[in-house]
């Protein structure tokens, strides 16, 4: 399995709880309050799943466990690692496509090295302006297998 996919997916749960607080805000807008999901009645249930079951119909045998990965993993964190996870797709949907490029590349290579040579490669990225960051980006591609989304 392929953890480059990680990133840029993040988490299938996070999208859902999106819609659960997009359902949640429309519902405060008129004043009532959000039900909790053993209030929903089946069609507001299956409206909110209608996605995901979606995505999963479509998807492959390797996509799916990817997304039954992401599922446990997201089961598995914190509600602070949660709120993280969720801050960081929101940072990577308003990221411009180049800047995905160069993030997937420094990504790539920040796994590929021990610890002290990732501390070090994260603070010359720091310093880096945004062309030298195009350069480096350009002279060390993500690796193959990565997603373009």
């Amino acid at each position: 399995m392929s953890h480059f996919r990680f990133f840029p997916r993040l988490l299938i749960l996070p999208l859902l709880s999106g819609l659960l607080v997009a359902g949640a805000a429309a519902a405060q807008s008129t004043g009532a309050a959000p039900p909790a999901w053993d209030q929903l009645t089946p069609a507001q249930r299956d409206q909110l799943l209608a996605p995901l079951r979606d995505r999963w119909s479509q998807a492959d045998a390797d996509e799916r466990r990817r997304m039954l990965e992401h599922a446990r993993r997201w089961q598995a964190m914190t509600p602070a690692e949660r709120e993280n996870a969720r801050h960081g797709m929101h940072h990577w949907k308003r990221l411009p496509p180049e800047q995905r490029e160069e993030a997937r590349a420094l990504y790539g290579k920040l796994r590929a090295l021990p610890e002290g040579e990732r501390a070090a490669l994260r603070e010359r990225w720091r310093q880096m302006t945004p062309e030298q960051r195009r350069q480096w980006a350009a002279a060390n591609p993500p690796p193959s297998g990565t997603d373009p989304r």
